[in-house]
């Protein structure tokens, strides 16, 4: 189930048009907790020039509206390092 979210993250966010994007499963350090049943627990590393002359906050929030739907769903906990190219 873990790679296949990665797939649909990833597929979510091809919207943005990373130019590196990196999803580690934590799953493993949230066994026990409540909503580790109801999704995943995710680390992102993504850069994208769309997220030139953003905040960290509009970027963040960017990815949450991109991912909305599997945030429902599939995602339980998601954090979030999102550079522009620039920033490298």
């Amino acid at each position: 189930m873990t790679k296949e979210r990665i797939r649909m993250i990833e597929e979510g966010l091809a919207l943005l048009n990373p130019l590196k994007i990196e999803i580690e499963d934590e799953g493993h350090l949230h066994v026990g907790h409540a909503g580790a049943k109801s999704g995943g627990h995710f680390k992102l590393y993504i850069v994208s020039q769309s997220f030139n002359n953003m905040t960290q906050i509009n970027r963040h929030k960017l990815i949450y509206e991109t991912l909305s739907e599997l945030l429902k769903t599939e995602i339980h906990a998601l954090s979030i390092n999102a550079k522009s190219p620039e920033e490298l």
